[in-house]
């Protein structure tokens, strides 16, 4: 069976929005890396040790934030933000711009899934990622197959 979805756009905030979350789940341990140069605070008291952790916690987020945001606007990677349409069977994923013009992504590509409650979000990396809202499949077989594969395929527990 193949499941072929209806053609989906994904907006460049919301890829921002979940690319940095993404970064942010996966390097966790940045956050205990602040909160040691906030504890210098116990070796010489100073509320810039603090204000320090702080800032640089901040920086790392703005850096990551601009990265994604300058991900949106370059020219090579306009292809991801175009209207699409998939076909998604056992073998692969065809990501499909028109009837002519497709990409296919191998299912050992995906490195993990996640199902959220909207979509179904298939990570190939930190910064690059499908994201299949539960409204572009036709039905709720479809949708269901499409569980079915990410199970078998270990993806999704």
């Amino acid at each position: 069976m193949i499941v072929k979805t209806k053609k989906y756009q994904l907006p460049t905030g919301t890829y921002i929005k979940m690319a940095l979350l993404n970064v942010l789940k996966e390097q966790w341990w940045v956050i205990p890396i602040a909160l040691v140069i906030m504890c210098g605070y116990f070796w010489i008291p100073s509320i810039w040790w603090i204000i320090g952790g702080l800032i640089a916690y901040a920086l790392y987020v703005l850096f990551w934030a601009i990265q994604f945001t300058g991900v949106t606007q370059m020219e090579q990677n306009k292809v991801i933000f175009d209207k699409m349409a998939y076909e998604i069977d056992s073998r692969q994923i065809l990501m499909k711009i028109n009837s002519k013009q497709g990409m296919p992504v191998q299912w050992n590509m995906i490195k993990n899934a996640e199902k959220r409650k909207d979509s179904y979000v298939l990570y190939m990396s930190k910064a690059q990622f499908i994201h299949l809202p539960f409204r572009i499949f036709n039905s709720d077989n479809e949708r269901k197959f499409m569980e079915t594969i990410l199970k078998r395929k270990e993806l999704l527990k």
